[in-house]
Parts: structure tokens; sequence; C-alpha cells
């Protein structure tokens, strides 16, 4: 009965879009933008359930870097501003 409601899990939503972020990347396409801002998106929107962030100071970007262990990887970058952690994050402790 269960499998007549397998709803995705936010997490598992986030994994997919970054999987596909990443093969972009790597393919050498060069327009993400639109992948990068559901990601950053889906991303506030859980962040905030715990913390309140500065959304107008979320900055997310993805990078390619070069190393000599590893060769050319790619990397989420995110500046996350939080104003506060919310209450019943504090009450739960």
């Amino acid at each position: 009965m269960g499998w007549f409601f397998n709803k995705k899990k936010s997490s598992q939503v986030a994994k997919d879009r970054l999987k596909l972020v990443l093969i972009y990347d790597r393919s050498g396409t060069t327009s993400n933008d639109d992948m990068i801002n559901m990601m950053k998106r889906d991303i506030m929107q859980v962040i905030s359930k715990y913390v309140e962030i500065d959304e107008q100071e979320f900055e997310m970007d993805i990078r390619s870097v070069r190393s000599e262990e590893e060769g050319i990887s790619s990397q989420l970058v995110a500046n996350i501003p939080i104003k506060k952690i919310k209450q019943q994050m504090m009450r739960n402790r």
C-alpha cells in the first residue's frame, strides 16, 4: 500500500538536482543559472525551517576546481547569512 504514495523526501530531490547540476557543469554546458536558482530556492526553504536567514544576501555558486590529486572537480559554494535560530529549535534541545 505504501508504494501508492511514494513521495520523494526534500533531501532526495535536492540530491537529484545537485547531480543534474554537476552533470551540466562537467559536460561544459554554459548556462546552469536555472538549475542553481532551483537549488538555491530549495536550500533556502529547507534551512528556513530551522533558522531565519537573510534571503537577500544568500549566495550560491558552482565552481570548477583543479587539483593535482583529483584533477578537475566541482564545488557547490554557499554563503548563507543566519539572522537567528528559530524558537522551536531552541525548545527541542
